[in-house]
């Protein structure tokens, strides 16, 4: 390994803005897996008093884009989707766990389970990622 996947995830999380803005917080990182929290705050919820999905979604894409880039080159989400299994409610304290399912290339595949306390799926999500032709820089997450 050519550089130290922990560090470099936590820097991404340091210098994301939409993270820190949703209160999302890194919990574990390593090459090709993430986990990330966040709690379901009144603003948060939809017109029937349950977790907005863009919420639920927004949680998922932060776990795989840390995952997706873990590996050090910049990664991009080519594609992604979300499967909603359960509503949730406000104060809902909700974990992502991301996990690369394959990577070839310049493509990846990773899978995003959405957790309530209890353990129970209330989302699954799948990213696609592309690396891009280029080093990371600042607006990447790399402070050196």
């Amino acid at each position: 390994m050519s550089h130290d996947a922990v560090a470099h995830t936590h820097r991404l999380h340091d210098g994301d803005p939409h993270a820190a803005w949703l209160g999302i917080t890194l919990v574990t990182a390593g090459e090709g897996r993430a986990e990330v929290t966040l709690t379901v705050a009144d603003h948060m919820l939809n017109v029937h008093g349950t977790c907005h999905g863009g919420v639920l979604f927004s949680l998922a894409d932060a776990a795989f884009q840390y995952a997706c880039n873990s590996h050090g080159p910049v990664a991009v989400a080519a594609a992604a989707d979300i499967d909603f299994l359960a509503p949730v409610g406000p104060g809902t304290r909700l974990r992502a766990v991301a996990t690369e399912r394959a990577r070839r290339g310049r493509s990846g595949i990773y899978d995003v389970a959405v957790l309530a306390p209890d353990g129970s799926v209330v989302a699954e999500f799948r990213g696609r990622s592309r690396v891009l032709d280029r080093p990371p820089g600042p607006a990447d997450g790399d402070r050196r």
